[in-house]
Formats: structure tokens, sequence, C-alpha cells
């Protein structure tokens, strides 16, 4: 028994059909891939990037990144100074301890130097409270290296007189592995120096 032949303008048409709907999808596959496209770019260029204070064009992201840096460069510095000048006879090992977390072998050896000058010692023979009644940090970025200048205003409580002091200290910032709840920022300041002090008023 031989095999009917399919009508040839059937198989002619199927075929025409199938080449047509074959390049509609194309056609609006390509069209929808350059919309895409587009509207990606434009966001990118919307969205993407700022405009530095120099006029020149960074990156959102970066943005972004070196405002968070700057929050939590504040934070560590505030803590810092607190842990460091905010003591009294009773926390003063406690505080020391934490506040040496924050800082290099600069914050260390500042630490070693007032112990050796006695600071310390007075603080418990005179049971003396030393309080942190202001921290004011400014951070700037240097060729790739953040540089703060901190002015801390404490006062110390002699029992019958209080005296009131203002320090400027300065160093660097620089990023290290997070470390809870030692080092919750990842920070380090490095380069630690206290510049000047002086007093601001005495008060009986």
């Amino acid at each position: 028994m031989k095999t009917p032949y399919k009508n040839i303008y059937n198989v002619l048409k199927l075929n025409r059909f199938i080449v047509l709907a074959v390049v509609i999808f194309a056609m609006l596959s390509s069209t929808f891939s350059l919309w895409m496209a587009f509207k990606t770019n434009k966001e990118a260029l919307n969205s993407a990037f700022a405009i530095n204070t120099d006029g020149s064009i960074i990156p959102l992201k970066l943005v972004t990144q070196k405002e968070n840096f700057k929050v939590e460069a504040l934070a560590h510095l505030d803590l810092f100074h607190n842990y460091f000048y905010n003591i009294d006879a009773s926390n003063y090992e406690r505080n020391l301890e934490k506040a040496l977390w924050l800082g290099n072998s600069s914050v260390d050896n500042l630490y070693r130097q007032k112990k050796a000058d006695g600071v310390y010692n007075r603080l418990l023979q005179y049971s003396l409270v030393q309080k942190v009644l202001s921290i004011d940090s400014q951070i700037e970025e240097q060729n790739g290296t953040y540089v703060f200048r901190t002015i801390t205003v404490f006062e110390i409580n002699r029992g019958s007189i209080i005296d009131t002091y203002e320090l400027v200290s300065s160093g660097n910032l620089i990023p290290v592995d997070r470390n809870f709840p030692n080092n919750p920022h990842g920070l380090l300041i490095t380069n630690y120096f206290e510049n000047t002090l002086k007093k601001i008023n005495d008060e009986s």
C-alpha cells in the first residue's frame, strides 16, 4: 500500500507559518532586550553616579559606602574617647581595657606613659572622677588615608573643686575585621596623639 502524499500547499503554508512565527518572536525578543538595555542604562546614568565637590563623578555605591564609613568612624571615635577619658576609681581598669581594643600600639603606648606618670594612681589616691562632657570629631580622607581630629571636653571632680579641660587629639583610622563586642565597628585607631590640653575654667 502506497503512502499518500500530503498536500504540497498545506506543507508550504505550515512552513511559512513556522518561519513567520520564529521571525516575529525574534523581533519581539530583540525589541524587549533593547528596551531593557536602554532602561537599565538610563537608570544607571540617573542614579549610579554622584558629583563630588570638585566636579568629578563618583559611583553612588562608593558614596554610600563612604557615608556609612563616616557614621561608623564617628561612632568608633566616640566610643574610644568615652572609654579612655570617662574614668573613675571604680571603672578605669575596665574602661581602659575596652579602649585598648579600639586602637593600636600608639594608644597602648599612651596608656603606659600615663600609667608611668602616675595618672591612674592619683585617680585612686584622691578618688577623682573624670567625666566626659562632649566629643566632637572631624574626619578627612587624604590620599586614601582617613585622618581624624577630636576635641574632647571633660571635667575632673576633686570633691570641692571641679576643673574642666579641653583636649585636642588626632590620629588615623584603618579598617579591620569586626570583633564583637570588643571592636563592633571594625576600625582601628593608629598614630594616636594628644596634641593640646588646656583648662577651660575652675568651679568651686
